[in-house]
């Protein structure tokens, strides 16, 4: 019950913290998300040192799945066209989280307050997730395309992505879009790390 009490009480604050936080001026240039958002940066490279999963990866992925909105969600099914029924799917949050695959990260790396509204929690689902597809099928981390084809169809279905055309265009514009973070990143790196508000 107490338990309970104290995660509703987390969510909450956690909730009206991040609704304070504005939005990414330009979800197109890297730099100025983190420098909008310092703490970002710290989070994604706590991934990468945690997971091996490259930065410029984790925010690509992030930018195709919800451009950045943490509340995103995927449309409602209507009954008649009109009246709102259920959600297509139970994806959610920055990273896009299913339920299932969500619940598998949170047991796997045992962290029952994980939140999809969480940039840290999402981005350690991510570094998470590009990990286990790196140990399952073998997958580079540093493979853009291919990550993003096992993150988008799941790792069971992987192989036969080929058959689900619509994947394809979806991971050569994060291939691309990874390939201009990296760029941006390179080019910003140092004023990134010497930011006096990162901690490491």
């Amino acid at each position: 019950m107490i338990r309970n009490r104290f995660k509703l009480l987390l969510y909450l604050s956690l909730l009206f913290i991040t609704s304070c936080i504005s939005a990414p001026r330009d979800t197109s240039n890297t730099c100025l998300m983190f420098t909008d958002n310092y703490f970002w940066y710290k989070s994604v490279k706590d991934s990468e040192k945690k997971w091996g999963a490259p930065v410029e990866l984790q925010m690509a992925i992030i930018q195709r799945e919800s451009d950045f909105d943490w509340l995103a969600a995927p449309e409602w099914d209507k009954l008649f066209k009109v009246i709102p029924y259920k959600r297509k799917s139970s994806a959610f949050g920055f990273s896009q989280a299913i339920n299932k695959t969500w619940d598998q990260f949170v047991r796997e790396t045992n962290q029952p307050l994980a939140l999809r509204i969480s940039f840290n929690d999402s981005v350690d689902f991510i570094g998470w997730y590009i990990n286990k597809s790196n140990q399952l099928l073998k997958i580079p981390k540093d493979d853009y395309f291919k990550q993003y084809i096992a993150y988008h169809e799941g790792w069971g279905n992987f192989k036969d992505y080929k058959k689900s055309p619509k994947v394809i265009p979806y991971a050569r514009e994060v291939d691309r879009v990874a390939k201009k973070y990296r760029a941006q990143l390179n080019q910003c790196k140092n004023q990134l790390t010497t930011n006096k508000y990162f901690i490491y």
